[in-house]
């Protein structure tokens, strides 16, 4: 059974996990064992509980609690249940609460890129991409379209942040991912080096000159391809981009010169998740 508490003092210490850290206070960088983020929505809570994270506490919506989080409740055990009407949670989390329904959990220990990457065929690499929503929407199209794992760069935004967990609809939970080196001169070496030790070819999306047609057959053919995708604004490193084997665009009309990087990477991973073979 729940352990259902009425939300009546805001400065609760109890509370601080929805109201006053930060995210980076959340991540715990000097502990990472204690380290925890926020899952928001039933649909997402539930995605996380079946990739085996543990709940800490919930946050919700008092009529959500016997309603649309019932089964959310069930599976949570006694641990603590805040709960109140959406104004006061809104007050306290200052943030209107999406479906009403919040969930503290605990983070897991990083895969290594050898566990990530292990049996796949087809993985996506983040360069230095700062954008949550990005981040997100990127591991959504990833876990739709045929992608096996998720690399991010030292530099990457987390992918737990709340708003990258909400945007991905829980799909973080459901991919592989780790972080490919832990300092920012891990990447482009030897991360790339690292690549191709797993026996990846490299493909650099990036709008060259030389640059291969996104649905070139050699592409198609390769039997093990990592898309590395940049950062949004500059685009992928130039050093990365010499060192990749491949360099490939979108085709692009009526003078549009590029999309956005999340929009890019689902038509990168429609096609080359097309694998032969």
């Amino acid at each position: 059974m729940p352990n259902i508490i009425e939300i009546t003092d805001f400065a609760a210490p109890e509370l601080d996990i929805y109201a006053r850290l930060t995210e980076n206070q959340l991540v715990n960088r000097a502990d990472l064992s204690q380290g925890l983020f926020i899952a928001e929505s039933p649909k997402v809570i539930e995605r996380a509980l079946d990739a085996g994270y543990e709940p800490v506490s919930l946050l919700m919506e008092r009529k959500h609690i016997a309603g649309q989080a019932a089964h959310i409740v069930s599976r949570c055990g006694d641990i603590p249940l805040f709960t109140a009407e959406l104004p006061v949670l809104t007050q306290l989390t200052g943030f209107p609460l999406t479906r009403g329904v919040l969930c503290a959990m605990r983070r897991r220990p990083l895969l290594t890129v050898e566990e990530a990457c292990r049996g796949a065929r087809r993985i996506a690499v983040l360069e230095n991409i700062m954008n949550p929503t990005n981040v997100g929407a990127i591991f959504r199209s990833a876990a739709a379209l045929n992608m096996d794992a998720v690399l991010l760069t030292p530099a990457c935004c987390d992918p737990l942040y709340r708003r990258a967990v909400r945007v991905s609809m829980g799909t973080i939970f459901q991919i592989p991912w780790t972080r490919i080196g832990s300092v920012m001169a891990d990447w482009p070496h030897p991360g790339l080096e690292k690549l191709r030790e797993l026996g990846f070819q490299t493909a650099a999306m990036a709008l060259r000159d030389d640059s291969l047609s996104v649905d070139a057959p050699e592409l198609m053919q390769s039997d093990k391809l990592a898309i590395v995708l940049g950062t949004e604004g500059d685009g992928l490193a130039d050093d990365t981009i010499a060192n990749c084997d491949y360099t490939v665009r979108i085709p692009m009309s009526h003078g549009v010169d590029s999309l956005n990087v999340a929009a890019a990477s689902a038509v990168a991973f429609w096609q080359l998740g097309q694998r032969n073979g």
